[in-house]
């Protein structure tokens, strides 16, 4: 096996879950990488055909991504890696998570009705301290082989010498540069919340609008002179550069401009770990995903160790029993989530409780033929209601060496605030702390004391990447973006490639669901569900809701005869594959 491919990118899903495009090319025979925007993944290809291994060619896509899919790529977040390392047979994971800063308190948010006071999610105050420079950093210090400066550069000079913009792009930054909610190209998932938008900031607009003011067109060049010159410095000096050098003073000075509370000490205290991973079994695989403070790997194990002891396969992936078990075990999975999982150096986390086959026998003996009410699960009251951006890529070199790495701004455009003279956008993850203490409801809005604001503690994440083993062997390399729905969008890719034994194209275009807890609703994916199913599940009780699209699992399937399947999610557009 000799040969070097990579797959990249999706189309835009219509909401019958039919494509507007075709399938590009995604059998290969040797190695792949597989992510959102096509020069990132031409950047990741390049390093894996220089004989650098999967952890070097995450690494390089990731920086990548920051300059071309600004709307979650980025160098001013976080995220996570889970990484089998084929010498050692080995799965390691890194936690680069954002911290909060030394200054923050529990009720910093809050205004004086006690709820979330408007704008809170925009702006440097809204920012913990990134970690995705020391991530990979750290990364490349354990595991890479490649030169740290070659890993950079390639992004540095896609930021310099600038890039073409995809439709996708073009309508993403018009409808923050325009801040015109009624625009007929704006691609939902893009614009964030009414008044968050990148022409709120000078700064985000000197960064990012056209030279002659006019609207972007596909095929415009974006260049990104400040991004170019911070990565270039990141590249010289390793990634101290970010969290003492240069870039940590801008930073900053940015902040108190602007009334962040990020200080120079923050970012020097900030360190990436190396965290254990989740281990789980199912049907004779292994899984591995990422644990506290990221949900996803404990969700993942605990809804698959339940719903093990079902035969799913018998019914069939679309049937309302399957749907209904799935739904159940979401249900759970997200109580657990809720009370349970926050970042481990402030709360005892009962990892192995709550991933063992006997507290999945429990749980499961609990899911009838009904659905069960959210409420029913919590030993607290649960108020009445009031009157996700992530990206995810996954690299698989010649070796067998593996990389599932997901990491996020949070929304799209994460704060909406470029740092001034360094040209990267700030997060907005201190949003995904529990901002109301005490107040959980119906409407989702969670406020379990796991996951309340504390200084430089981490936030809880619900990023999933995730890879699962056969006889030490890859066999799925899979994450997503998507919030809250990230778990269960990865959920369905493990069960349609390992239970339902479909096809990788297949595991990765079925529709899928989520339940979050609460709300007390089902999400269902598209419009392809029938009439009979969708009456069958409000028989049960089950409340509905129908339409949208969900995550972005870019993908890996590895058959047993050695053959690699990278699978584009399609999604979304800019569908394109780059390769030998």
């Amino acid at each position: 096996m000799t040969a070097s491919r990579i797959a990249i990118g999706f189309v835009l899903i219509s909401s019958a879950l039919s494509w507007r495009a075709s399938v590009a090319q995604e059998t290969f025979r040797s190695q792949v990488v597989v992510c959102q925007e096509g020069e990132a993944a031409l950047a990741g290809r390049e390093v894996l055909r220089r004989g650098g291994n999967a952890i070097d060619s995450a690494i390089a896509t990731a920086f990548a991504l920051a300059v071309t899919h600004p709307a979650a790529g980025n160098i001013g977040g976080g995220g996570f890696i889970v990484a089998y390392l084929a010498g050692s047979r080995e799965v390691v994971t890194v936690d680069f998570r954002e911290m909060a800063p030394k200054a923050s308190t529990e009720t910093m948010y809050l205004g004086p009705d006690g709820l979330p006071k408007p704008g809170h999610r925009k702006g440097p105050r809204a920012a913990g301290v990134p970690g995705t420079v020391r991530g990979l950093g750290l990364a490349h210090a354990r595991w890479g082989q490649a030169p740290w400066a070659d890993l950079v550069r390639p992004a540095a000079r896609l930021a310099r010498d600038g890039f073409k913009v995809s439709a996708t792009l073009a309508s993403g930054l018009n409808s923050q540069l325009f801040a015109r909610r009624d625009d007929a190209d704006a691609v939902p998932e893009d614009l964030g919340p009414r008044g968050d938008h990148l022409a709120d900031f000078a700064a985000s607009v000197a960064a990012f609008k056209k030279p002659d003011g006019t609207r972007w067109r596909e095929g415009d060049l974006l260049i990104q002179r400040d991004l170019a010159d911070t990565l270039d410095r990141i590249a010289a000096n390793g990634a101290d550069e970010f969290y003492t050098g240069d870039t940590a003073r801008k930073t900053v000075a940015h902040m108190a401009k602007l009334g962040g509370v990020i200080t120079l000490d923050d970012l020097a205290a900030y360190q990436a770990k190396v965290r254990p991973p989740i281990r789980g079994t199912f049907k004779g695989f292994d899984v591995y995903g990422m644990g506290p403070p990221a949900s996803g790997g404990i969700l993942i194990v605990q809804m698959l160790n339940i719903l093990e002891r079902f035969d799913l396969k018998a019914d069939g992936p679309r049937s309302p029993r399957t749907l209904h078990r799935v739904t159940e075990a979401m249900r759970r999975g997200f109580y657990t989530r809720a009370t349970a999982i926050a970042d481990p150096d402030f709360v005892e986390v009962p990892v192995d409780r709550l991933i063992s086959k006997q507290y999945a026998d429990e749980l499961a003996k609990s899911i009838g033929d009904k659905a069960t009410p959210s409420a029913s699960l919590a030993p607290f009251p649960i108020l009445g209601a009031e009157g996700a951006h992530t990206t995810h890529l996954s690299t698989l070199d010649a070796k067998g060496n593996a990389v599932a790495m997901t990491y996020t701004l949070e929304e799209g455009y994460g704060s909406k605030s470029v740092v001034e003279g360094a040209g990267y956008l700030l997060n907005n993850e201190m949003g995904d702390f529990n901002l109301v203490p005490g107040r959980t409801d119906a409407t989702g809005r969670i406020g379990t004391p796991a996951n309340l604001i504390a200084p430089r503690k981490r936030m809880l994440s619900s990023q999933s990447p995730t890879i699962a083993l056969k006889d030490g062997k890859v066999r799925l390399v899979t994450g997503s973006p998507g919030g809250r729905t990230i778990p269960n969008t990865t959920l369905w890719v493990v069960l349609n490639a390992l239970e339902f034994g479909l096809s990788p194209r297949d595991a990765v275009d079925a529709p899928r669901t989520h339940h979050p807890w609460f709300p007390d609703v089902l999400n269902m994916e598209g419009q392809s569900w029938d009439a009979a199913t969708r009456e069958a599940l409000t028989s049960m009780g089950h409340k509905l809701k129908v339409g949208g699209i969900q995550g972005d699992a870019h993908t890996i399937v590895v058959d047993p005869d050695g053959t690699i399947h990278g699978v584009a999610d399609r999604r979304r557009r800019t569908s394109r594959a780059e390769g030998d």
